[in-house]
């Protein structure tokens, strides 16, 4: 793993993607993992749906051990020219207006909810009197 090691595109170590020739790239460096499917703990789906990209994140959020750290110098080919790599764009929702759900205005709503009930009363008073006229 000196300074004399073979340095790879990413489009080069995306070409290795299948169970029979797979690459990763992990902190900069390339991984020939092919002899490896069979036993990764996670299945050889996990590995084979890492390559083509830099694979760091998602070997670091499984949070692998220190033995599977060390595991990982056999499997070494070289490293990554990391201008191949593109770079992670973060998202950003998109502004949105305000939403007024009903779209009337909040004088309209203090209005109804001040006549309404006025409403209610007058009508039960008309009730009222006309019952009590018969």
């Amino acid at each position: 793993m000196g300074s004399d090691a073979k340095v790879y595109t990413l489009a080069e170590v995306s070409a290795h993607n299948t169970p029979k020739d797979c690459w990763l790239v992990v902190n900069g460096k390339v991984y020939d993992v092919t002899k490896f499917l069979e036993d990764h703990p996670g299945g050889d789906d996990v590995l084979l749906s890492s390559t083509g990209k830099d694979a760091t994140d998602d070997f670091e959020d499984v949070g692998h051990s220190t033995t599977a750290r060390a595991m990982m110098d056999e499997y070494y080919v070289g490293e990554i020219d990391t201008a191949t790599i593109p770079e992670k764009v973060k998202y950003t929702a998109p502004s949105q207006p305000h939403y007024n759900q009903d779209k009337t205005s909040e004088f309209i709503i203090k209005l109804l909810q001040f006549l309404v009930p006025l409403a209610i009363l007058g009508l039960a008073v008309a009730v009222r009197i006309y019952t009590k006229s018969e």
